[in-house]
């Protein structure tokens, strides 16, 4: 398993998500008003997301699951393999949703979903990343036991 590479992934997220932080607006109407914060919000919150699904991709072919025969197989089969949980596969779900529409739907965008998002749901970036060390932590027990 590429630890280093997941871990040095898992500290990018971490920047990007103290960064959202720092850079959302306090009220929806502030958010709105705003291009400039808007586009920031949005921008980082699709990287945030690439990062997880990066490391689920690594993760998903480090463990030889095979051809994913789409991107909701990935978490799918992560969630079987007990590397997320089922609860998490859900989120990643909802997030990779997000991030298809910030990238490939971009006039769609509701901005109310997104400020809800970067509000009230940047725990779940820290949820993933216990998660993700959680199971590298009893990967590697597993295998010094051998």
């Amino acid at each position: 398993m590429d630890e280093e590479r997941i871990m040095s992934i898992l500290k990018e997220l971490d920047r990007y998500t103290e960064e959202l932080e720092v850079i959302k607006p306090e009220e929806i109407e502030e958010y709105i008003s705003s291009i400039k914060d808007r586009r920031a919000c949005e921008r980082t919150l699709q990287i945030s997301i690439e990062s997880i699904i990066d490391i689920c991709n690594i993760i998903f072919s480090e463990l030889s699951l095979g051809m994913p025969a789409d991107e909701d197989d990935v978490v799918k089969k992560l969630a079987i393999r007990g590397v997320i949980s089922a609860r998490m596969k859900d989120i990643l779900s909802n997030m990779k949703g997000m991030r298809n529409i910030l990238v490939h739907k971009y006039g769609e965008i509701k901005d109310e979903i997104v400020f809800e998002a970067i509000s009230e749901r940047l725990g779940d970036f820290e949820k993933f990343k216990e998660e993700i060390l959680n199971f590298l932590k009893s990967k590697n027990k597993k295998e010094n036991k051998k």
